[in-house]
């Protein structure tokens, strides 16, 4: 499938080097692409009831022979996996008598996720015919679109209404209740279009999206006041465990929490991520119940903890690296491009990135495509030539320890 390209790119549900990060981090980079030419952009964020119990078998055998080509064999296979399936309901020592199972994908099976991505190729075609920014992330489905043309509503009405006729052509149901619209504003006094009063949605002030929350003004202010208070609310428990359990459980609940999907916040001002670098201080404290008059950054050094600032850069350069050497998605690969000077110069050798122009420091630069070849130029050039372009993953954790190494060395 992925060799062939069968699977929609911007599909990064369960598919190998996809992430929900590297999903958010390609959404948030075209919203913010969009924001630095002046443009608000309206975020759809689409939830499908009960979508792989609802999966038709007949339609997935046809989109299995139609669209991904198997036949004969193969496809017999599959139609014995997905008939005469039963099911029951047992609570406590009773239980219904069996049923027959006629619909959906096996799930927490390893191939109801990918049944499902085959299932709902169609989708993707159609938000492309409008010309719509979308990423799926299994049953997750979000739209984006960039309100900089006149007629830009009345185009989105046309595509949901498409899409609303293929759902029920293919038993699935959009779930409005569960369904949320987020319009992003370039600034605060951008004019907001009255046509909007006509979306099916009301326009939230900040919504969840694959577990990161996302604001009007894309300030990030309401996914750090969720990540401060759960860490904090885990931090006031009294400590069981000592020693390595206890770092364990702290990189558990507390460090995965800061570092899940931080790629985003590049760019935000010092104030905002100070937030997180006292919620990294406190567990540190809490590690090695160390007072808290004590400066704190022998303590990070001896933990070997990157404060919170060079994480947010950590995992980005980590991303050009992938994206460098074809461990990443080919919609974040898109976003890299190697510079290659008009002429001759010593700088062709030293694998630099090119780096486009932005006009908003606070919008444009924090895209992906901006932040990640600036911070991948900075970089001194042993490190970016430390291993040959061919290598794989296996190799490439020694460049990953060479990166942590340099940022340690430059804040401790």
């Amino acid at each position: 499938m992925n060799s062939f390209s069968l699977v929609d790119v911007f599909q990064s549900g369960f598919r190998p080097l996809h992430s929900t990060e590297s999903a958010l981090l390609r959404v948030t980079n075209d919203i913010l692409v969009a924001s630095d030419s002046g443009s608000p952009v309206l975020l759809l964020l689409l939830d499908l009831s009960a979508a792989f119990d609802s999966v038709d078998h007949d339609i997935l055998l046809d989109r299995l022979e139609s669209w991904v080509g198997l036949r004969g064999t193969s496809l017999q296979w599959f139609c014995s996996y997905l008939s005469n399936r039963v099911f029951k309901v047992q609570l406590g020592n009773c239980s219904s008598t069996f049923l027959p199972l006629p619909w959906g994908v096996p799930q927490g099976s390893v191939l109801g996720p990918l049944l499902f991505s085959i299932y709902i190729l169609p989708l993707g075609f159609i938000l492309r015919k409008y010309g719509l920014g979308y990423h799926i992330y299994a049953d997750d489905c979000q739209i984006y679109l960039a309100l900089n043309k006149p007629g830009s509503l009345s185009l989105l009405d046309q595509c949901l209404a498409e899409v609303r006729v293929w759902l029920a052509n293919n038993f699935l149901k959009l779930n409005d209740s569960n369904s949320e619209a987020l319009l992003m504003t370039p600034n605060k006094t951008t004019h907001v279009s009255s046509d909007l009063a006509t979306l099916p949605y009301d326009l939230k002030l900040c919504v969840t999206n694959l577990g990161v929350k996302l604001d009007t003004h894309f300030s990030m202010g309401c996914q750090i006041n969720a990540v401060v208070r759960s860490c904090f609310y885990k931090l006031r428990l009294k400590p069981i465990l000592k020693g390595a359990h206890l770092e364990s459980v702290i990189h558990a609940f507390i460090i995965s929490r800061l570092d899940y999907a931080n790629s985003i916040l590049i760019g935000l001002p010092a104030s905002a991520l100070n937030r997180l670098q006292v919620v990294q201080n406190a567990a540190a404290r809490f590690l090695t119940n160390t007072p808290r008059r004590d400066h704190i950054t022998p303590v990070l050094a001896r933990l070997h903890w990157l404060p919170v600032n060079f994480r947010v850069k950590f995992k980005i350069l980590t991303f050009v690296f992938k994206a460098l050497n074809g461990l990443a998605p080919d919609y974040l690969s898109d976003l890299v491009t190697r510079y290659v000077p008009n002429r001759a110069l010593t700088s062709a050798d030293c694998l630099l990135l090119l780096v486009p122009s932005m006009k908003c420091k606070m919008r444009g630069q924090r895209a992906f495509v901006y932040a990640a070849p600036t911070l991948w130029n900075a970089l001194p050039l042993s490190v970016r030539l430390a291993l040959p372009l061919s290598v794989r993953l296996a190799t490439s954790r020694l460049w990953f320890k060479l990166l942590r190494l340099t940022f340690t060395t430059r804040h401790f």
